[in-house]
């Protein structure tokens, strides 16, 4: 007879949350195996035995064949000796020593339980938060780990006879899982209309709501990780209702899509031209919004995405989504309930408070949201997708470090698209798109978005490593929390992100491109190409600077840029939509007009001289109108590259302006003229660079390279001109990867001290 072994297993990864612990218990039986697993501190443990080849063949197994939501590190196992046990035991979780903890995001319902809820024999059917082990909330639930149902905000919700059942069955699906409920046990629905009796049945509530929205009405839906604002997009009335009250005149809205047909994508097939990726995306588990390239005929009402090229879209991912979606029949608008930049809203009353000049009705649930997470967005730019907001399903983001830290620390991002993240030993964790710092809400959310990491990873920061900008509420309170804090200059933050996203090492050259950042010689940087390496960057090329007339008010009326630029030139510009006579007066005394090399204001700029757009109503107004209109096939304007005093290679745009204000030539092809003309400058840059510096390796990051028709003219120059070329793929390029640039700057230089 052959010999009993024992083998003690502990697994580290993304491992709770995911069904690993029945995952491991279906294998010990399918094998004959016999011992316990549990959750310990981040981490499976398992204490396993049985003869040789079982062992062998589960070890196997337990690699081979994990849950399709399992990122598992590779298992450290260790022989024992046999303990003799008689069967295989899920054991209760246990918590203390050190903490390995990785936070699974929000779920989509899978298609076990997609199929089950749509069908009538099923005690489920048609109920609103059905969900399995591999399926449902996770990181908008959890209280703190190990992950437990009396650790999630499923506590309150006492499991019926038929729930426990399922969760106490070895070879049920529901075998341990933590959001496990029925109708009869689990969240509910509630339909408010105000002035009109609530409706608490699910299936009244979904009839309700489906009701309102089929008569034009403004719906808050209470989601996964907080309140969607639903109308009928074939509505005109209805959207443009919606974007009256909340102020939103043209910044794009998202569509909620059926899904309709064997792919899902029938319905989606008609309002957008899609890639193979692009579809892939739109289907796969993390159910993000994509930016497609819109039909120009089609049901939706024009004024969803005005004057843009493209919509946001994204198939149901919630059971409750599904619902309304499958019942609506046609697509709906689903923006974020909130007010501008603000995080989503989460709570019933602070829902019905805060917007109760916005929607007409409200569909609530009871199950608790104890942290927002807004939706993903995803764009296709140089034949991937790539990340624009990280959001449910997508975050928190955890990624390996390339160095390891003796001592956790914080980074606290940006203002604009604000996450932070916390960094310990070689991980680090990133968090959901939590906001624009400045409003009470967002504050207090990106407060509790850091407490909250703090104890769900079980980890103290020692160090805050925050923005150099002296003006921002992110840096402020970083320098307010009586420990050890560290600036990081923005651009900075923005080229140590892309290096430490593919793990780079050696000098390289990135180009950082946005709207704004604060420099190291104090002015606003924002068109800036930087040698070095994370914690030694130093700034070799630049765009001619020019003042903002009215210093941020510059952002939100780029005829204001238009002047500056036109100004600078010695050049004046006619069109001007309003008296400057006093603004000139300030701007030539230098009063209010802070200094920039801003990209982003470039492309305010271009887009008022060219008549696309004098005022802007969103970040990125202008620049989106403007690549919404161009063309990838112009020829550039040869513009002027010169060394200045400091040795920085100076790109001069001012001999553009003459050709930009030509009225008899179209704005498409002005602008497909000015795009051409940047990526130009890039390239310019970057040969001249080579040949002082020997570099091959560029890198492209900052918001202005979420503009695709800039980013594949440039990488496609780059590219015959054998330079090797790094754009984000994890990560967003724009604000929302600053906190993981500031730990990667910040985690080198501390290594080095």
């Amino acid at each position: 007879m052959s010999e009993v072994r024992g083998l003690h297993i502990v697994i580290s990864g993304r491992v709770q949350g995911v069904g690993f612990r029945p995952f491991v218990s279906r294998l010990a039986d399918e094998f004959g195996l016999v011992g316990w697993v549990r959750n310990r501190s981040g981490q499976v443990e398992i204490q396993i035995e049985g003869l040789a080849d079982a062992l062998t063949a589960f070890q196997r197994a337990l690699i081979n064949r994990l849950p399709p939501l399992a990122q598992p590190d590779f298992p450290q196992i260790y022989s024992v000796d046999p303990w003799g046990f008689s069967d295989f035991t899920i054991l209760a979780s246990e918590s203390g020593g050190t903490s390995d903890a990785h936070i699974p995001p929000d779920y989509f319902v899978c298609d076990d339980c997609l199929s089950e809820m749509h069908n009538p024999a099923e005690r489920r059917y048609r109920y609103p938060f059905i969900n399995c082990t591999q399926c449902g909330p996770r990181y908008t639930l959890i209280d703190r780990l190990p992950y437990d149902r009396p650790n999630t905000a499923m506590a309150g919700f006492v499991l019926c006879p038929d729930c426990r059942i399922e969760y106490e069955n070895p070879v049920d699906r529901r075998y341990h899982a933590q959001p496990l409920a029925c109708s009869a046990c689990g969240p509910s629905l509630k339909f408010h209309w105000p002035g009109y009796p609530d409706v608490c049945v699910n299936e009244t509530a979904l009839a309700s709501c489906l009701a309102a929205l089929k008569m034009g009405l403004i719906v808050a839906v209470k989601g996964v990780g907080g309140y969607h604002l639903l109308c009928d997009a074939t509505n005109a009335n209805a959207v443009r209702q919606l974007r009256e009250r909340k102020h939103r005149p043209h910044k794009p809205l998202a569509l909620l899509v059926p899904w309709c047909g064997e792919d899902g994508l029938e319905l989606v097939n008609q309002l957008a031209d899609l890639d193979e990726a692009e579809k892939k995306l739109l289907c796969s588990p993390l159910r993000p919004i994509v930016l497609v390239r819109k039909r120009n005929h089609s049901i939706v009402n024009k004024a969803i995405a005005p004057d843009l090229g493209e919509v946001g879209v994204m198939l149901p991912y919630s059971p409750l989504h599904h619902l309304l979606a499958d019942g609506f029949g046609v697509p709906l608008v689903a923006t974020s309930a909130n007010l501008s930049g603000e995080p989503v809203v989460t709570d019933e009353v602070e829902v019905e408070t805060r917007l109760s000049k916005v929607a007409d009705a409200f569909l609530h649930h009871n199950r608790p949201i104890r942290r927002p997470a807004d939706d993903s967005v995803f764009r296709m730019v140089a034949d991937k997708i790539r990340p624009i907001r990280m959001g449910r399903g997508y975050a928190p983001l955890e990624r390996k470090l390339p160095f390891w830290l003796n001592e956790p620390i914080l980074a606290v991002g940006a203002d604009l698209k604000n996450t932070i993240a916390l960094a310990f030993r070689d991980r680090v964790a990133i968090s959901p798109y939590i906001g624009d710092m400045g409003s009470l809400r967002t504050a207090q959310v990106f407060e509790q978005v850091i407490a909250d990491f703090v104890r769900l990873y079980d980890i103290t920061p020692k160090t805050i490593i925050y923005d150099a900008h002296p003006g921002y509420h992110s840096s402020r309170w970083a320098k307010s929390q009586g420990i050890p804090s560290i600036p990081v200059f923005h651009h900075h933050a923005h080229a140590s992100a892309l290096v430490g996203e593919y793990d780079l090492k050696g000098q390289m050259l990135i180009f950082t491109w946005d709207g704004t950042g604060y420099g190291e010689d104090g002015t606003n940087w924002g068109g800036e190409a930087l040698l070095g390496s994370p914690g030694h960057w130093h700034r070799v090329g630049s765009l001619r600077s020019f003042n903002l007339p009215g210093g941020d008010r510059a952002s939100r009326e780029p005829w204001r840029c238009a002047l500056s630029v036109c100004w600078e030139s010695g050049i004046d510009w006619p069109d001007s939509p309003q008296d400057v006579d006093l603004l000139r007066q300030a701007w030539q005394q230098r009063i209010n007009c802070p200094v920039t090399s801003s990209v982003g204001r470039l492309f305010d700029a271009v887009a008022a001289l060219i008549g696309v757009a004098r005022y802007s109503t969103y970040e990125g107004h202008t620049a989106m109108r403007l690549e919404a209109i161009s063309s990838p096939n112009a020829e550039a304007i040869p513009l002027p590259l010169a060394e200045n005093s400091s040795g920085i290679l100076i790109s001069d745009w001012s001999p553009m302006l003459p050709f930009l204000m030509k009225e008899d030539i179209s704005p498409a092809e002005r602008g497909s003229i000015f795009h051409a003309s940047l990526a130009r400058i890039i390239v310019d840059q970057a040969l001249a660079i080579r040949v002082k510096y020997g570099i091959t390796r560029v890198g492209l990051t900052g918001g202005v390279f979420q503009n695709r028709l800039l980013t594949e003219r440039a990488l496609c120059e780059l590219a015959k001109l054998d330079f090797e070329v790094y754009l984000h793929e994890a990560l967003p390029s724009g604000d929302g990867g600053i906190s993981f640039g500031q730990i990667i700057e910040a985690g080198n230089k501390i290594q080095f001290e």
